[in-house]
């Protein structure tokens, strides 16, 4: 009981920040920060109701039946094996069922595979164990991010998810993100975002995201690949257009050695 007012407390704290981190003990999806994870809450939520009702109809149909056509209650059994119109009804229905769920479905997978125009592009390669990050509409400069360890946590970082260099993105921008990986199968996966995706070797694949909110997110990937899978997350820092504009500026200069070591590099193979 005192931990369960403590996590209370702590949300309350947090106020209009808490979408950016998982919260203890949480067993609800993290808060929307995109149009699609929105979109993923309000679909979720919407087949939580028709699967609740399916449940509680088929127990109600159970009941019926212990009650209805036990032996004290019907000692003389029916004869009959076959009802037409039941036989219909049990069929109908679940299709019924399934073109009201196709719908929304279809909808929102066309939204999550169609990139709208996007306003930068990132592109994301995952290794064992890291993340390498390239901004190509922004001088193609690039950088590696690898979890910090727990002996070099400072207060108030989350120990399994913080790195120590960040993707950041200027909030309202729609981004569009390359995804592909250099050695085994990883996935890049943001629960915020309502985005995950294969890393494959060879293949680039596609995902989009229009952060409506400034904070961090975090992720990690989702594939398994190999001893360390569980120790290469994702932090995703959404600020304002100012503050992008102004990191650019310094990442520029803070990674350019990175990037002028991996062209001498591929230049050599």
């Amino acid at each position: 009981m005192k931990r369960f007012f403590t996590t209370l407390l702590f949300i309350l704290a947090l106020g209009n920040i808490a979408y950016a981190q998982p919260l203890p003990w949480q067993i609800d999806f993290q808060e929307a920060a995109s149009p699609l994870m929105r979109e993923l809450h309000h679909f979720h939520n919407f087949l939580l109701i028709i699967s609740t009702a399916i449940v509680l109809f088929v127990i109600f149909l159970i009941c019926y039946v212990i009650f209805r056509f036990n032996a004290k209650s019907n000692p003389i059994p029916a004869k009959f094996t076959h009802n037409i119109a039941i036989e219909v009804i049990w069929t109908v229905i679940p299709i019924i069922v399934l073109v009201v769920i196709a719908i929304p479905s279809f909808r929102l997978l066309k939204m999550a595979e169609h990139t709208p125009p996007a306003d930068m592009t990132i592109k994301v390669v995952g290794s064992q164990w890291f993340w390498s990050y390239s901004y190509p509409d922004h001088g193609n400069f690039e950088f590696d991010s690898y979890m910090i360890q727990d002996a070099d946590l400072k207060p108030g970082q989350l120990r399994l998810l913080e790195v120590d260099n960040r993707i950041v993105v200027p909030e309202g921008a729609t981004i569009k993100f390359l995804i592909t990986a250099s050695d085994v199968l990883h996935s890049f996966s943001v629960p915020a975002f309502g985005i995950k995706i294969d890393a494959v070797p060879g293949k680039i694949n596609e995902t989009w995201v229009k952060v409506e909110k400034k904070g961090v997110f975090y992720g990690q990937c989702s594939e398994l690949c190999g001893v360390k899978h569980g120790f290469m997350p994702i932090a995703v820092e959404v600020v304002s257009k100012e503050a992008f504009d102004a990191w650019i500026n310094s990442a520029k200069v803070k990674f350019a050695s990175n990037s002028q070591i991996r062209l001498a590099h591929n230049g050599t193979k």
